[in-house]
């Protein structure tokens, strides 16, 4: 943990900064601005990391029916098949894990931000603050324990629990259109191994961050919220980077109105 010290001290000043600067404008609560304001700026500095990684879901569905064709014609030849699906991947300028690499770059600032949040290891007074009547470093359990659920803190927790089920819906509901339209073969009549179990429980998982929330400090439940919210709208945003043929028919729409 030593190793990320200085770079949650470094963030810790930061967020104070930034919070000094909207106290005018929010007040006791600009510390639980200055939170959302934060990972609303992080996620745009890694919004060209998700453009790259809905190309790459757009690449690999492109290639998906070439790709079962050679599953096909070399399935008792593996060596083969890895060789031929190389080729046909170094021909389209992708990879078998375009659009996962660039995923993968976000976990380590996603684990650096949640944990400054989680603990206030950032130094300073972070988790001493509040939202509204709520302690930044307060849980919701405190919140039962001081007024109940619909107490001054508990009222803020039930406000946070709303917009975190209301984004977890919309992306459920999302997750469970997508899920729907995944192939259920790879080759010939023979389906994947699990894949309608799968398509059952994916859409649910949304639903974690509000478990999440209820449990871990009031300051990463805020943090929690930004970053699903920026991501549930981000996926929709980029969606005809995904969909193959979606973008480019748009385009071709748009040119014979013209």
């Amino acid at each position: 943990m030593s190793f990320f010290s200085p770079l949650f001290t470094s963030l810790g000043s930061l967020l104070t900064h930034l919070a000094d600067a909207l106290d005018p404008v929010l007040g006791a609560s600009a510390t639980a601005g200055a939170i959302v304001v934060f990972t609303m700026c992080v996620r745009l500095a890694l919004h060209p990391l998700a453009r790259s990684a809905a190309r790459g879901e757009r690449a690999r569905a492109e290639l998906a029916p070439r790709l079962s064709e050679l599953r096909r014609k070399y399935a008792k030849r593996p060596e083969r098949l890895k060789e031929e699906a190389a080729k046909l991947y170094a021909e389209a300028g992708t990879s078998p894990l375009a659009g996962c690499l660039p995923m993968l770059a976000q976990l380590p600032v996603f684990y650096v931000m949640y944990h400054l949040f989680s603990t206030g290891d950032g130094g300073g007074d972070l988790l001493e603050h509040r939202l509204l009547a709520a302690p930044l470093g307060g849980r919701w359990a405190d919140a039962l324990g001081d007024g109940g659920p619909v107490g001054a803190q508990g009222l803020v927790y039930l406000g946070l629990f709303a917009l975190v089920g209301a984004v977890a819906t919309w992306t459920c509901l999302r997750n469970r259109k997508a899920a729907a339209a995944l192939p259920a073969t790879v080759a010939g009549d023979e389906p994947v191994p699990g894949m309608a179990a799968m398509a059952k429980v994916m859409p649910l998982l949304s639903f974690g961050t509000l478990v999440t929330a209820a449990v871990v400090p009031l300051a990463a439940g805020l943090y929690l919220v930004a970053t699903t919210t920026w991501t549930a709208v981000e996926r929709a945003y980029l969606q005809p980077l995904r969909t193959p043929g979606e973008s480019r028919g748009r385009g071709a729409g748009r040119a014979s109105a013209a």
